[in-house]
């Protein structure tokens, strides 16, 4: 198996280039980031995994910013967002960072992509939450046309716009790969709709092989890349005996010293696995 790890990049723990080139020094292949433009204070939405909105999230980095600073220090690191929020972005802006990102990292961009949780926060961005799902969908169909077209448009219920040229295009061809946040029947769909890599976000390893059976259902062989997944031993061999190719560990937001012996104490527990 490959190895990566998805993180928080913040401001208050290791700085993304330092990042990118001890994982490329330990072997990790992939750094994928979350994202969130801002908290609103007055939060009513509950955190997913329940319990209090740990410090990281509200002090995230732009995930496009940071990965572009760990683009020239790293030579083969797999540079994905996980997820961007594309419920919160503008379609035509987004496409143009991802197309640049990939084109000076030499076509190392992966686009994790979600609807996101936060409805507080989606509503500032002028994003109805009932109906994210399909401005989601939308968003991307219009970034892909953007991406494989010189002379692009597009005209849907969200997102309208008539030819227009956009570039750089991206290296990879048609597009970076697109990776799919979500647990549900509507993340199956769109991993079947766009070509995509499902990237479940703290599954416990034991529920995965349930859920992969449902995705071939919907979307056949699409792989799957494990988000914030597990070092532990048991975890790691179900990650083995079920097939997958890549695992992005869960590493910690911490200082600098502190994520380096994180980083040190994961490529152990997978050396095994390598």
């Amino acid at each position: 198996m490959k190895f990566g790890v998805s993180t928080f990049l913040t401001d208050e723990g290791i700085a993304p280039a330092v990042l990118g080139r001890a994982l490329e020094e330990r072997g990790f292949d992939a750094l994928f980031v979350a994202e969130h433009t801002h908290i609103p204070v007055d939060r009513r939405s509950p955190l997913p995994a329940g319990g209090e909105l740990p410090r990281k999230y509200y002090r995230t980095l732009d995930p496009f910013v940071a990965l572009a600073a760990v683009a020239p220090v790293t030579r083969n690191l797999l540079l994905g967002t996980g997820i961007a929020l594309v419920v919160e972005r503008d379609p035509i802006v987004t496409a143009k960072e991802v197309a640049t990102l990939d084109l000076v990292s030499g076509g190392r961009v992966a686009f994790g992509v979600g609807a996101g949780w936060n409805r507080e926060e989606m509503r500032n961005h002028g994003t109805e939450p009932r109906t994210r799902g399909k401005l989601l969908d939308e968003r991307m169909r219009a970034m892909i046309a953007l991406w494989t077209q010189d002379e692009a448009e597009f005209h849907g219920e969200f997102v309208d716009f008539d030819p227009v040229f956009c570039w750089p295009k991206p290296v990879q061809r048609p597009y970076p790969p697109v990776y799919v946040g979500g647990g549900g029947e509507p993340a199956f769909e769109r991993v079947a709709a766009f070509g995509a890599t499902w990237l479940p976000s703290r599954v416990p390893a034991g529920e995965l092989g349930g859920r992969m059976r449902r995705l071939r259902e919907v979307a056949g062989d699409a792989p799957v890349v494990p988000y914030s997944a597990s070092h532990e031993p048991a975890a790691l061999e179900t990650y083995a005996e079920l097939g997958l190719e890549r695992v992005l560990l869960d590493l910690p937001t911490l200082p600098e010293a502190e994520s380096l012996r994180a980083l040190d104490e994961l490529a152990a527990a997978t050396a095994a696995y390598r």
